[in-house]
């Protein structure tokens, strides 16, 4: 899986690449990432990567020129702009990035980008949620960290990722370790039973627990099993 972020702060990125997933996935050689810095590619000696808006108004828009040279300097991939404007980034969204093997963020700054830049690239633009931060770098680094897990072997144990929530369209089940009793609340029974299947049940009646409590919006689209559809069913008569 290849990644790479066009910015003009490259160095907000060396913690990534330094720690966790993304950076254990570059150190086994199954993530390439590259980061661009928009700047390299401006014409003018001042390095300008924005300029005022045609029509005035308040706050600088980065220019298209720096930013179409770098994407065709990166080649083939991809392009994912962030924007509040975009979809909402989900888990779905990371599975369909990670088959495409080459993902080209756009890290916007100021009022977002020249709009020829949506015009020529047409990138697919995304959003992590119905907020703004400061510029598209920490949206791609949350986006590129959610499909860097799903790489083939970056997570040791598979089996975390499949038990993710919303990787089957669920919130998580609770999960617990040592000690068995913290301030007189214990581990549940069925957990230090060792009897796997009473496990894997109970496991899938909390995640159902969990999700109609927390984000009931998500039973209306996640594709049940009848036993899930019959846990569910239960769980709703208790009410």
């Amino acid at each position: 899986m290849r990644i790479d972020f066009v910015t003009i702060f490259p160095r907000m990125f060396d913690p990534l690449l330094a720690e966790g997933v993304i950076a254990r996935g570059i150190k086994q050689g199954l993530i390439d990432v590259r980061v661009w810095d928009l700047r390299e590619f401006a014409s003018d000696k001042h390095r300008s990567t924005d300029d005022e808006a045609y029509g005035g108004g308040p706050g600088m828009v980065m220019l298209a020129e720096p930013v179409l040279r770098c994407v065709e300097k990166i080649g083939h991939g991809h392009v994912v702009m962030t924007s509040p404007k975009g979809r909402r980034f989900d888990q779905n969204i990371a599975q369909q990035l990670l088959t495409t093997k080459h993902v080209v963020f756009l890290c916007g700054r100021y009022e977002g980008f020249d709009e020829r830049v949506r015009e020529v690239l047409q990138p697919e633009e995304l959003s992590i949620g119905d907020f703004v931060v400061s510029g598209g770098e920490l949206p791609a680094m949350v986006m590129a960290d959610a499909i860097g897990r799903l790489v083939e072997g970056v997570v040791g144990n598979a089996d975390s990722v499949v038990g993710d929530s919303f990787y089957d369209g669920l919130l998580d089940y609770p999960h617990y370790t040592r000690p068995e009793d913290i301030r007189g609340h214990r581990v549940p029974d069925v957990l230090l039973s060792g009897h796997h299947e009473n496990i894997r049940k109970w496991r899938k009646e909390q995640a159902l627990r969990e999700t109609l409590q927390k984000r009931p919006d998500l039973l209306k689209i996640a594709d049940l099993d009848d036993e899930a559809k019959e846990i569910l069913r239960r769980i709703e008569n208790e009410k």
